[in-house]
């Protein structure tokens, strides 16, 4: 027995020793420890930076009575059960769910504590706002092609051979080839993730440095933070301002938004994880939308070129490389694409449901706020209902 305990305690003494040395070699594993999978609220532990509001607002019209027959309008969850939405809002623990169509809020539903105006991190829908911002740029000549190498604007990566090759477009495609491990397949692969480092490390530049390439540049799509956190990267080297300043002068005062959105960096004066920290309220996030849904115009006036709002909501003749529920949802220019049906519609999605729903048909928006989702993709069947439009989700 005291054999027995005395090695139990070297067990449980090695262990923690263990721990210590992997915390002082790795020491955003602390951070991965403390927070574990981040919550809408986890981006307060960085530092930010401000794009601010515009100068006058736009308000979306809301009429004196609501539909209120959505909350029995039936939609189907994650486990392809035909729940009411109202269920389908208390089941996801949604936040905020707005729904707009022809700049009319017809229905709204808050949970205790959030409104139109609670600012909220919308996790990967950052990636959508860098792909906006990428398109300004090459608008306005401070990048000149999407066919030109990563390294012409970020020169440092050239001591490393892994970047030699890659295109902004392949990084615009998640096509980089660049290693990357998920946070799939238990809580052990999690915590030694790729997804983890880049969110809770304070030096992304010197992860990057680090990273392998193991597929030829634009061969292989694989879903990863790396690419849209260096396209944000080019973005400062190329414009000489910040991603919050560049993106406020470009898009965010142009839009009538009424509040001011922020970046979360990775230190300060850093890196902006353009991957998954933007924070943003539901209503201007709707004017994101509303920008879209009219071609990139704001008031007459083309804010984003039509071209790039086209090229990047339509994946043409390409082969999807991607899949993704019953809509078959592609992921091009880092918006999610739907293949299946009727389509046209197109979101900016983000972890535990933050999602940004645009239907040009319909002419309708939706912006959900969530602190996990009920699943599944109900948003179509919403827009076109309020349309009057036949809708039947896929049999099988």
């Amino acid at each position: 027995m005291k054999i027995f305990k005395k090695t139990l305690l070297i067990l449980i003494y090695s262990f923690f020793l263990l721990l210590f040395m992997l915390l002082l070699w790795k020491p955003y594993l602390r951070r991965v420890l403390r927070y574990r999978t981040p919550s809408a609220e986890t981006y307060k532990i960085f530092p930010q930076e401000v794009s601010h509001k515009s100068d006058s607002a736009f308000h979306f019209i809301r009429p004196i009575k609501q539909r209120n027959d959505l909350d029995t309008l039936h939609v189907l969850d994650g486990n392809n059960r035909s729940i009411s939405l109202k269920d389908y809002l208390k089941n996801g623990q949604v936040n905020v769910f707005i729904v707009i169509r022809n700049d009319s809020v017809l229905y709204e539903r808050y949970d205790k504590g959030y409104s139109d105006s609670t600012l909220k991190s919308i996790f990967s829908g950052a990636k959508s706002m860098i792909s906006i911002a990428i398109g300004q740029a090459l608008a306005d000549h401070s990048i000149k092609s999407l066919d030109d190498k990563v390294t012409q604007y970020i020169p440092e990566l050239k001591s490393n051979p892994a970047f030699a090759q890659i295109t902004l477009k392949n990084l615009l495609e998640m096509k980089s080839g660049l290693e990357f491990q998920d946070a799939l397949g238990g809580i052990v692969k999690a915590f030694f993730s790729d997804e983890a480092k880049y969110y809770y490390t304070d030096d992304m530049k010197a992860q990057l440095m680090k990273v392998k390439l193991v597929n030829k540049p634009g061969t292989v799509w694989v879903y990863k933070s790396i690419d849209p956190i260096l396209l944000g990267w080019v973005l400062k080297k190329a414009t000489g301002k910040s991603v919050a300043q560049y993106f406020e002068a470009k898009v965010w005062k142009q839009i009538g938004t009424q509040y001011n959105a922020t970046w979360g960096l990775d230190q300060v004066n850093g890196l902006t994880n353009t991957a998954s920290r933007f924070q943003v309220t539901a209503i201007d996030f709707a004017k994101i939308g509303r920008l879209y849904l009219n071609k990139g115009k704001y008031h007459g006036k083309q804010i984003v070129p039509e071209d790039w709002v086209n090229q990047s909501v339509n994946i043409g003749a390409e082969k999807p490389a991607s899949a993704k529920g019953w809509q078959k949802s592609a992921h091009h220019y880092l918006w999610w694409i739907p293949q299946e049906g009727d389509k046209g519609d197109y979101a900016a999605e983000g972890m535990l449901g933050q999602r940004l729903y645009i239907d040009p048909k319909t002419n309708t928006i939706i912006v959900q706020f969530a602190d996990h989702g009920a699943g599944n993709y109900p948003y179509r069947k919403i827009s076109r209902y309020l349309s009057r439009f036949p809708f039947s989700y896929p049999k099988g």
